[in-house]
């Protein structure tokens, strides 16, 4: 039998997958900036969860990751209802945290292989806005390719993610 925490996790994940997505690709500041904080919450209901899974299951530096993503995921949803470029400063924070996170949630074997290639992908590209954003590149977190291309990355990691949870309690 599944557990509660486990749905909500998965739920949370699927939320903030869709609608964080959702919201790079909108033009209007109020709809992104909804959608963004809403997708922002799940996500971190979602990594608490999982953090706290984890860590019951004794694989701490799995935990540590999503505690670290959760942080990044904070900080992201502070700067969202400053719009755009007013964000870049929390987004450059958050957008480290994630790449951190997914990291050290993808440096054991706790996932599938794909869903550790998507994370590191995604971890990548995150760094590589975020250090443009340090030296001087105009990025905004719509910026396409690199802010842009992450994202789709990071869902696919979701969608692993949902499914892993979801199969382990079978």
């Amino acid at each position: 039998m599944r557990s509660t925490s486990d749905t909500i996790a998965a739920i949370g994940l699927a939320i903030g997958g869709a609608l964080g997505l959702a919201g790079t690709f909108v033009s209007s500041d109020a709809l992104r900036e909804t959608l963004w904080t809403i997708d922002g919450v799940a996500i971190v209901v979602a990594a608490a969860l999982l953090t706290l899974k984890y860590q019951r299951l004794g694989n701490d530096l799995v935990a540590a990751g999503f505690l670290t993503f959760l942080a990044g995921e904070a900080l992201l949803l502070a700067g969202n209802a400053a719009g755009l470029q007013a964000s870049v400063p929390c987004y450059v924070g958050g957008i480290a945290l994630w790449a951190a996170g997914l990291v050290m949630v993808s440096a054991q074997n706790t996932f599938a292989l794909w869903m550790r290639l998507t994370a590191f992908v995604s971890a990548v590209l995150f760094v590589a806005s975020a250090a443009m954003i340090l030296w001087g590149a105009p990025l905004l977190p719509t910026s396409a390719p690199l802010s842009a291309a992450g994202y789709p990355f990071l869902v696919l990691t979701f969608i692993g993610w949902i499914w892993t949870v979801l199969k382990s309690e079978r």
